[in-house]
């Protein structure tokens, strides 16, 4: 299981998290966010060390502005959290990897995920508010035993000190990562270090219990 810590935005917290070492970070491109990186310098996340990933979020933002902030930051990953098309999707796929999110309930259809196939990397599966992401709710877990493609996928929404331990129950064969955010910050875009340190350890022992298992 993979680590995403999502939401950075001011240095020197983006290098305390680094040194943590997860797998993927997070940079929310969409301004009204408040975790939104506004005019963050270019060389920050250039600076985080090589084999973590660093992953751009937009919400139905413009192709142009897409590849000028991939270009500018050297993301290797996109997340699309709006509307966006599995064509708009795919054009990305080229120059990174690329992750489209989605909001999901107890009514959520995970048919509609059909046409995305071949045309994303991976999915997330965060949970559906009137916003878009960042909300620190969950969602009702089980409902992803009704999700039958071959991606993998992220889980999102409201993972929390309090949670985390239970990710061990999804035993879903395409699920892939955990994304942390909201729950663990200070305040929006500051994270808690010693919360994460607690999660990396709780997530990495998972892994540890599944290896041995396999």
């Amino acid at each position: 299981m993979k680590i995403k810590v999502c939401g950075l935005k001011q240095l020197e917290n983006i290098k305390a998290v680094a040194t943590l070492q997860p797998d993927y970070v997070g940079f929310i491109c969409y301004e009204p966010s408040p975790r939104y990186i506004n005019d963050l310098a270019a060389d920050v996340p250039a600076a985080i060390a090589e084999g973590i990933r660093k992953t751009g979020v937009f919400v139905n933002e413009e192709a142009k502005t897409i590849n000028l902030l991939i270009d500018k930051y050297g993301f290797d990953t996109i997340q699309l959290h709006g509307n966006e098309s599995p064509e708009f999707s795919d054009a990305f796929r080229s120059k990174v990897t690329v992750i489209k999110a989605f909001g999901v309930d107890n009514n959520f259809n995970f048919d509609q995920l059909q046409a995305y196939a071949g045309k994303v990397d991976y999915f997330m599966f965060d949970t559906k508010t009137s916003s878009y992401g960042g909300s620190g709710k969950t969602f009702d877990w089980s409902i992803l035993n009704n999700y039958k493609l071959n991606i993998p996928f992220f889980l999102s929404g409201g993972i929390s000190p309090d949670n985390i331990s239970e990710v061990k129950n999804i035993t879903h064969p395409q699920f892939y990562a955990v994304d942390l955010n909201s729950r663990f910050e200070t305040e929006p875009g500051l994270k808690d270090l010693e919360k994460l340190k607690n999660a990396f350890d709780t997530i990495r022992k998972l892994n540890i219990t599944n290896e041995i298992r396999s």
